[in-house]
């Protein structure tokens, strides 16, 4: 909206002396009228007014109140932004706390003392326009490039540090964790984050393409260098030129062409298959896998030269099964969206849903839970989604939050059985390392049912 429409002003009254009157003493507004519900929900469809003031005694009612309720509902239907001021009688209070329960923003009593009226307008027309500056201000902010990353725990929190310390860098940067984990999401907020961000960001996945094409894909090709080469063709190194390159699943990259992607890696230049030229590319190396390569070291199916370039800083995800809460916090979040994509009312997780996901390992990670999540949203027949839903078993307590005491006992048993094999159980060096006296430390041990001597 501009400043005009900021300030345009619908007023709902079928009373011609009424309207004159407001008229003229609200020339600072933009003024239109509607006598009736249709009128005004024609008019607020053309204009999208700032604000609307309204009689709640319309036509074909004008002793009753029900027709400028039915008003009120349907034009914040239609513009949810709108102020309505609703004008009532001196004995319509009841009413006028009906309206505002209804999403109303003030009222004013008859007969209209036009100064307070002036104030409500020009509290509500500032208050319009800071909502829409806010809206404005969210639209144009671009989005954190972390803002995907969706946890509080600890090791999703020391990862989200990580990333954001090793963004600005030109390391290379391998990313590992089990299929599922957000390698990908990680990898575009590397990028996002760094200085090579208004470049492109080119993603490969190295196992999704058969070996005798993967060379192609990566380095590009000339014009006859196979069947099939009609023309000169860049490859997804080339296009990242002056960005970033993802090479998701490495692990699974052939070993000839592990060679060939080392030497561009230490040389920094290309020949494309079929060509004699080289090609000198900058662009940042982000890598990341599922496999544990120093394994397949081991197993003389990864190169151990390859695998020190791409691993300057190795960044390791945890998975879902070790993040504590986010699992239930995620899958609340990825409701909502699901929700929204299947156009369907706000779901919430029901008590025994929630114990479900808390409970569950879920060896497919957040990619499995987006999908049991997203197939419940489109299954669940009440406002609640259930363990059921989520065909997860549903626990017969509907929790395990364990209780803070037992948690604290745990921990004393934990700290003091770890001291007792530091110190080969001498009571005195334990009691110290633990920060407590002998006595405190044999009360310790008694709780815990054992003796000194076990």
């Amino acid at each position: 909206m501009n400043t005009t429409d900021a300030t345009r002003l619908l007023i709902v009254e079928d009373d011609p002396g009424l309207q004159r009157q407001m008229k003229w003493a609200l020339d600072s507004f933009e003024v239109e009228f509607a006598a009736t519900r249709q009128e005004a929900l024609v008019a607020v469809r053309r204009l999208e007014p700032a604000i609307v003031l309204q009689d709640l005694g319309l036509p074909p009612d004008p002793d009753g109140v029900e027709e400028g309720f039915a008003t009120i509902a349907e034009v914040l239907q239609l513009a949810p932004a709108t102020k309505i001021i609703v004008v009532t009688g001196r004995e319509g209070r009841e009413h006028a706390l009906r309206a505002i329960g209804m999403g109303a923003y003030d009222f004013c009593q008859k007969p209209v003392d036009m100064q307070v009226l002036a104030l409500i307008l020009d509290r509500a027309r500032r208050i319009h326009s800071l909502e829409l500056e806010n809206q404005r201000l969210a639209a144009s902010r671009p989005a954190h490039a972390l803002d995907g990353v969706i946890g509080t725990s600890e090791p999703m929190m020391k990862v989200c540090r990580l990333v954001q310390k090793l963004a600005p860098t030109q390391a290379t940067v391998l990313l590992l964790g089990e299929s599922g984990t957000g390698k990908e999401l990680l990898a575009q907020a590397l990028h996002a984050l760094s200085a090579r961000a208004s470049r492109s960001m080119v993603a490969i996945n190295c196992a999704a393409i058969p070996e005798n094409l993967l060379e192609s894909e990566l380095f590009g090709y000339e014009r006859g260098a196979f069947t099939g080469a009609v023309k000169q063709t860049r490859g997804k190194i080339e296009m990242a030129d002056g960005g970033t390159l993802f090479l998701d699943e490495i692990g699974d990259m052939p070993l000839a062409l592990q060679a060939k992607l080392l030497r561009f890696l230490q040389e920094r230049v290309i020949e494309r298959v079929g060509g004699r030229e080289l090609i000198q590319v900058d662009v940042r190396i982000v890598a990341a896998t599922h496999r544990d390569l120093k394994a397949e070291i081991a197993a003389k199916s990864f190169r151990e030269d390859l695998y020190y370039r791409i691993s300057e800083v190795a960044v390791t995800i945890p998975p879902l099964r070790e993040r504590g809460a986010d699992a239930v916090l995620i899958a609340n979040y990825l409701l909502q969206s699901a929700c929204r994509r299947q156009r369907r009312p706000v779901l919430k997780l029901a008590p025994e849903a929630i114990a479900a996901i808390d409970r569950y390992p879920w060896p497919g990670n957040v990619r499995e839970l987006e999908n049991r999540i997203n197939a419940a949203a489109i299954m669940a027949e009440g406002k609640m989604v259930t363990a059921e839903d989520l065909t997860l078993q549903n626990p017969a307590d509907g929790t395990h939050i364990v209780p803070l005491r037992e948690v604290r006992q745990r921990a004393e048993r934990d700290a003091v059985a770890r001291a007792m094999a530091f110190t080969g159980g001498n009571i005195s060096k334990a009691a110290e390392l633990l920060g407590v006296t002998r006595p405190t430390l044999y009360d310790i041990i008694e709780r815990s049912g054992k003796s000194a001597h076990d």
